[in-house]
């Protein structure tokens, strides 16, 4: 028994029905590559990490304080610098790798702030790159005194 409604050629009124779903063809994600810089990551990192309550700053003093001159001098890095400062990632294709250098506010537990910002880290970096975060090395390099008024901590996101 035959359609006699449908000849198999389309007419004007009739839609065109393709064997393919989409133009090209296959999953979208399959036609081409994205690459992530290394910066990107660290930036992730460095605003997550910075994010923890318990981290007062991130990077060295000695990297502190070249970062405050940097960023007083025109063109002389600003956001970027201090955002990235005190974090390294090695960045592959599917993977990613961290090293977290951080100052703690005196008296919180080591332990748990390292612990909390390792989470924050891992989750907004493979949320957002979707990354596979292999390890975050944190080296807590000072503790910020109560009597060191002098240094102001770096600004929170709210």
């Amino acid at each position: 028994m035959t359609d006699t409604a449908h000849s198999g050629n389309p007419t004007a009124d009739e839609p065109r029905r393709t064997s393919g779903s989409k133009r090209g063809g296959g999953d979208p994600a399959s036609r081409g590559r994205t690459t992530i810089a290394d910066g990107v990551v660290e930036k992730i990192a460095g605003l997550a990490a910075r994010d923890v309550v318990g981290v007062h700053a991130m990077g060295s003093g000695l990297s502190r304080t070249f970062g405050a001159v940097r960023d007083r001098v025109p063109g002389g890095g600003g956001t970027k610098s201090s955002v990235t400062r005190g974090v390294k990632a090695e960045v592959g294709e599917v993977q990613t790798a961290l090293d977290l250098e951080i100052v703690i506010e005196y008296g919180v537990s080591i332990a748990d702030v390292a612990g909390a910002v390792r989470e924050n880290v891992i989750a907004a970096v493979e949320r957002m790159t979707g990354l596979e975060v292999v390890e975050v090395n944190i080296a807590v390099s000072d503790v910020k005194l109560p009597e060191d008024e002098e240094e102001e901590p770096e600004p929170r996101l709210q």
